[in-house]
């Protein structure tokens, strides 16, 4: 009988078999435990997004202001719109980023977007008096644009593809392991053909 184990300059070898069985474990592990909190939040705040009926947390709140830009909001007839929104975020402690801004003859607008939360002004440009509507929205719809991404910024898109690697890793390490065991392989193989078959139908039902 054979020994598995190979003796090379007075040290073991482990066979390929082994080490690729160790690198998946290893890999499944830490990416499960990376992703463990990320799997949670999108697993719930999927529940909710698929739920809009579902009103707690959702409610939402709406406040009109109304004031007048100090006098360097316009340089040489043009929107200093830089001013414009600093001068805004401190008068009324606008959250969010500028994700808008118009203007023409008689009007200019600027608005501010936020996971669940929004401020438009309508400014005059006569004499720089606006009109700000704010719109923030509850906890859960707080969440709910951030599992969408929404108005959420650079870093939360980078996170969300961090962690859509993270969790395919945890997936493709998972069913690789499951090929190790002889015992279990063709259960495990006959399961995930019948679920991938399931989704499958499900897609062509909703479509």
């Amino acid at each position: 009988m054979t020994s598995r184990v190979e003796a090379v300059g007075g040290r073991t070898s482990k066979p390929l078999r082994s080490r690729l069985y160790a690198l998946a474990r290893w890999l499944h592990l830490y990416a499960s435990m990376l992703s463990l909190l990320v799997v949670l939040f999108f697993a719930a705040t999927g529940i909710t997004l698929n739920h809009p009926e579902w009103v707690f947390g959702t409610a939402q709140t709406t406040h009109t202001y109304s004031g007048t830009l100090p006098q360097n909001w316009q340089r040489d007839g043009q929107v200093d719109w830089l001013q414009t929104a600093e001068a805004l975020r401190a008068a009324h402690n606008l959250k969010g980023r500028v994700s808008d801004t118009r203007a023409d003859d008689q009007e200019a607008s600027i608005s501010f977007r936020g996971p669940g939360y929004s401020a438009d002004a309508f400014i005059r440009r006569a004499d720089g008096s606006y009109t700000l509507k704010v719109v923030a929205q509850g906890p859960v719809a707080v969440l709910n644009d951030l599992h969408r991404g929404r108005d959420a910024g650079a870093a939360w898109s980078w996170l969300i593809d961090l962690s859509g690697g993270f969790l395919l890793l945890v997936a493709l390490t998972g069913f690789g392991l499951s090929l190790f065991f002889r015992k279990t392989r063709a259960a495990a193989l006959i399961t995930a053909l019948l679920g991938g078959l399931g989704l499958l139908w499900m897609v062509w039902r909703a479509v």
